[in-house]
């Protein structure tokens, strides 16, 4: 299939409809900053036509009579990508240098305390050689929901049922799945209520199945379920404290020592905030439950801290992230420990897809600049081990390496991340990842080598 020339219209359209960045700070007050998750912008205050400062802008807030009103906005993303080895070679896996493209298109209209929200959204992979569910899908409904909110003093009460996004914390492991090429939705009915420094929220969903054979084929995924319950706290300020009970569900799943039908239970543990110039967000997770015929007891640590020097030329952040998950000890007992990341975000590590989150002890200090409004700049490195020999090497995101499982010794490798982000005006921003990874010993005896990721991503919201 023959590319289309994006990339001059994305450039174009973003120079003409995008507010410069002093613009974008007058109008701070009446325009929401753009989000990736497109639905949840505010353009109400752009009903007031005084307000309307930009090409376009009665689009974004279209008044059709007192109590309905319409809002359209675009989405556009072009990554180029080249790996030289995904999954570090195994399996076969040979390089990739692909153009990642991905158009969405959104519409929701709101009439009273009601609204309805549909996103259209069309993901290719050119030159990609072996493309997966989460590189391309072609012409296919991102997201198609019904929401209620209505208030009662400071209380809020949110209803929503339909095809929707929805992310918690960090993105570790349920998220929007925004690395990849191809966004990860559920069709789900979720309630939302919100007091004061309080929020509860629950939902039962079942995942979206992705195919890229035509237009509109893609089909809730009736073998699969994931319903949650999660209560929030706001401390210090805007930090948090939250609690959540998850129920994953899953027919015939594969483990590298099971397969089987599998149910489990989740409870995850969070706690984030900043005081001063430190910053922490710490997680923890358990799961029980059973796949084919063995009782699960698994586990997850993460922990994310650093400290920002804000009078500092650059205002400098010393960070530390520690990534702990369980592996499987003992392959012939009765009970199965690895994880399951459930539905992890592609770039919590990094963009080159090199660490699964199973089996796995990671350290990684980082150097974070701003040396402009807008631009930041990140240099880290990182240290890999597994939890246990018994088990597996994990690619992203749960992907074991063959031949890795009981062989060689636990370290698995190092590697080294540069990444660039210039937030270039309130739509318009740009990002440029390299990412080099030296594979340890155990992945170079099962087939595995080192390999070098490099992107560069090009997005224009409007």
């Amino acid at each position: 299939m023959r590319h289309p020339s994006t990339l001059a219209a994305l450039i174009a359209g973003a120079l003409l409809l995008s507010a410069p960045a002093n613009q974008a700070l007058a109008d701070a007050a009446a325009r929401p900053a753009r989000d990736v998750d497109r639905w949840q912008e505010d353009w109400s205050a752009l009903l007031d036509p005084a307000r309307r400062t930009q090409p376009l802008d009665t689009l974004k807030a279209l008044s059709i009579t007192d109590a309905m009103w319409l809002s359209t906005g675009l989405s556009v993303r072009e990554r180029y990508e080249s790996n030289a080895a995904a999954h570090l070679g195994a399996g076969g896996r040979h390089a990739d240098g692909d153009l990642l493209q991905r158009v969405q298109a959104h519409a929701e209209l709101h009439v009273d305390d009601w609204r309805a929200f549909v996103q259209l959204e069309d993901a290719r992979a050119y030159g990609k050689r072996q493309p997966g569910p989460a590189d391309a899908n072609r012409l296919d409904l991102r997201n198609a929901f019904v929401e209620y909110k209505g208030r009662a003093g400071d209380a809020v009460l949110k209803l929503r049922a339909g095809r929707q996004d929805f992310a918690f914390d960090l993105q570790r492991f349920v998220s929007l799945r925004e690395g990849p090429n191809v966004r990860q939705s559920f069709d789900a009915a979720w309630f939302d209520f919100e007091w004061t420094r309080w929020r509860v929220l629950g939902f039962i969903s079942q995942p979206v199945q992705y195919r890229d054979g035509a237009d509109f084929d893609d089909r809730s995924n009736g073998r699969l379920r994931f319903h949650t319950l999660r209560v929030e706290r706001r401390v210090f300020g805007d930090g948090e404290l939250s609690a959540y009970y998850a129920r994953y569900e899953a027919a015939d799943a594969h483990y590298t020592t099971v397969d089987g039908d599998e149910w489990r239970n989740i409870v995850d543990l969070r706690f984030a905030a900043a005081v001063g110039g430190f910053d922490w967000d710490l997680e923890a997770m358990g799961q029980q439950g059973r796949v084919g015929g063995l009782d699960v007891r698994a586990w997850a640590l993460g922990a994310r801290s650093g400290y920002r020097m804000a009078t500092m030329w650059s205002q400098p952040r010393l960070g530390v992230q520690l990534d702990l998950a369980s592996g499987d000890r003992d392959p012939t007992d009765r009970r199965l420990e690895a994880l399951n990341p459930l539905f992890p975000n592609g770039s919590y590590f990094t963009r080159g897809g090199y660490t699964g989150d199973v089996n796995l002890v990671h350290i990684k200090p980082s150097l974070t600049l701003t040396p402009a409004t807008g631009l930041s700049v990140m240099l880290s490195g990182a240290l890999q081990w597994r939890q246990t020999v018994h088990d597996a090497v994990y690619v992203q995101p749960d992907l074991p390496i063959a031949g890795t499982a009981g062989n060689g010794g636990r370290w698995t490798g190092a590697y080294g991340q540069l990444r660039v982000s210039w937030q270039a005006t309130a739509g318009l921003n740009a990002a440029f990842e390299a990412v080099h990874f030296d594979a340890g010993r155990t992945v170079e005896r099962a087939g595995g080598r080192d390999s070098d990721y490099l992107g560069i991503e090009l997005q224009w919201l409007w």
